[in-house]
């Protein structure tokens, strides 16, 4: 993969600040085979969004010749992608004060997004934006403002960038631990290039700790890169690896470390991923079902007979004795891989694609659109585990016992954190310790006297009852990664409809949709699911997305909070 990457000595090089040595490398090329076309940020301070990703309009098959040797590529649109995380470990802050130690991954790009509750996931011209802040962006406001020796006052300040330098890696990695771990995301027929820099735990020194990146779940083409020890490689302290990955399928996922899973799921080496699909990039006034069911090589995109989804050997779902450029029918004319990526609705409602519209899976029928993206991570700490792994070998696994019981990081009320300028909570004072009053970010004083924002993402939501005032519409995308607990959320007064299981559309093989509309939904560790929130024509006040596991309700001795958040809705 060709491409240039950022470091000492590169084009994105921190000049004559930068220190050389050291065995962190850091990767984020700005054009590749599948995307040989750059993506340039005329505004480098401001991160590009997602409406800057290339439209979709069906295959194309590329020749390119590479390394002397003629290829051709089906491209999809898309573009590169790169984020960058340490691991090391951490504290965090329960909502009764307890502070806790973990084994964590924190941020190394896209740190202010990640404080403000976004995903660090960047184009390649941002990332290659370098880091360049006069102090570190992890540690809180003044008068605690920590200094970066690495920063160039001859440079622009770029809050967002990745690190190449190996001192500002050590500098800001260590204890810089996230729970939950730096939420990415990104959009099917992306490459992304993850890297990840072992930094050590300072409060177990004594610890040689491997750490990996294990996307749960994902149709991972190579298990080279799947952080599974036993089939692949890890990353001892003070080195660096990057991890490649093409997005095939949307949906919701996760991502945690595979040394040792029941002990650094516990200790928080846990985080969410999430997949954007295709459709939402197809060009305003797109029919969405000729979009899903094109299946020729010619002709015009979102017409049939034109090319589609069906035409992509990758997410066509062909039936028994058939090819993608054939076509094919649902029912006794062939049997339908269930597990496809993009199967066809059973009739064409006449959907068409909106600008700037949102959608959970390629559906065909518009069923899965919604406004705003709610990442909900269920987590859960056992105290006396953490406490015992901060000062010497972990306590039994079959010992453990959680009693911190958490979303996104966070038990109520912590969960909600307004601040004032909330619409649902005019006048409410921050009610977390070392809150950030402008990202709702949660800080904890760390071993070194330094407050970090360990604790980014809180799970307060709020939607409007009628459309046309703002969102109304919330896409959970909810992921258990709990240890020891099945657990239940359940939503008072709002119904939820489940429109996804384990990153794969609930359609069945005729291309009827199943989705499922409750009030309370169950998962186990490793699962993960969407659920669209509509709160159109719900009258305005507070609503509760909780646990019915009335001992799920309380932190730790605490006989209050747990697993619980609010749902603002406003008029």
């Amino acid at each position: 993969m060709g491409g240039v990457g950022i470091g000492p000595t590169g084009p994105g090089g921190n000049g004559t600040t930068a220190q050389g040595g050291g065995s962190f490398r850091v990767q984020c090329p700005t054009t590749t085979p599948l995307h040989p076309t750059a993506i340039s940020n005329s505004a480098p301070g401001t991160p590009l969004t997602e409406a800057a990703e290339p439209a979709y309009t069906g295959p194309a098959v590329t020749p390119e010749t590479v390394g002397g040797q003629s290829l051709s590529y089906t491209l999809n649109g898309g573009t590169v992608k790169c984020q960058e995380i340490s691991g090391g470990d951490g504290y965090s802050t329960m909502a009764d004060g307890n502070q806790i130690f973990m084994f964590s991954f924190g941020p190394l790009s896209g740190m202010d997004l990640i404080k403000n509750g976004q995903a660090g996931t960047l184009f390649a011209a941002d990332f290659n934006n370098y880091y360049n802040e006069p102090n570190q962006p992890a540690v809180a406001a003044a008068p605690n403002d920590t200094p970066d020796p690495t920063y160039d006052p001859k440079r622009a300040n770029s809050l967002n960038g990745g690190i190449a330098d190996p001192g500002t890696i050590m500098e800001i990695g260590v204890l810089n631990g996230n729970i939950p771990a730096p939420l990415m995301a990104f959009d099917e027929d992306d490459e992304f290039f993850l890297t990840l820099s072992n930094v050590g735990m300072i409060m177990r020194p004594d610890l040689f700790e491997e750490h990996t990146v294990h996307f749960h779940g994902y149709p991972n083409a190579s298990s080279y890169y799947d952080g599974v020890p036993d089939a692949t490689w890890a990353i001892n302290i003070g080195g660096s690896a990057t991890y490649y990955y093409v997005a095939p399928d949307a949906g919701t996922y996760f991502w945690h470390c595979h040394i040792t899973p029941p002990e650094h799921l516990q200790m928080g080496m846990v985080g969410q991923l999430y997949v954007r699909p295709r459709q939402n990039r197809e060009p305003a006034g797109t029919n969405l079902y000729n979009a899903v069911a094109g299946s020729a090589t010619s002709g015009t995109f979102g017409s049939l007979p034109g090319p589609g989804m069906q035409s992509d050997l990758r997410t066509a779902c062909p039936g028994t004795g058939t090819t993608p450029a054939a076509g094919y029918t649902y029912g006794a004319s062939g049997s339908i891989d269930i597990l496809c990526s993009a199967p066809i609705p059973l009739a064409d409602t006449g959907a068409v694609q909106v600008a700037g519209a949102k959608y959970a899976y390629d559906d065909g029928d518009g069923s899965t659109r919604y406004d705003i993206d709610v990442p909900i991570q269920i987590h859960g700490f056992d105290p006396n585990f953490h406490f015992v792994g901060m000062t010497f070998n972990p306590e039994g696994f079959a010992d453990m016992k959680d009693k911190y019981f958490l979303l996104n990081g966070r038990s109520y009320p912590d969960t909600i954190s307004a601040p004032s300028t909330n619409p649902g909570y005019a006048g409410l004072t921050p009610n977390a310790p070392a809150q950030d009053p402008t990202s709702n970010a949660i800080g904890t004083e760390d071993s070194d006297g330094l407050t970090r924002y360990s604790q980014p993402l809180p799970t307060l939501i709020t939607l409007h009852s009628s459309p046309a005032n703002g969102p109304s519409r919330a896409l959970l995308r909810i992921a258990d990664l709990d240890v020891t607990e099945y657990q239940t959320l359940a939503s008072l007064g709002i119904p939820m409809t489940v429109v996804g299981f384990n990153a794969k559309l609930l359609r069945d093989q005729a291309g009827n949709n199943l989705f499922i509309k409750t009030n309370s939904i169950t998962l186990g560790g490793g699962e993960s699911l969407d659920a669209i929130l509509d709160a159109t024509g719900v009258p305005p006040g507070t609503y509760f997305l909780y646990t019915p596991n009335l001992d799920h309700l309380s932190n730790d001795a605490e006989n209050f909070g747990g697993l619980m958040t609010e749902v603002v809705v406003v008029n």
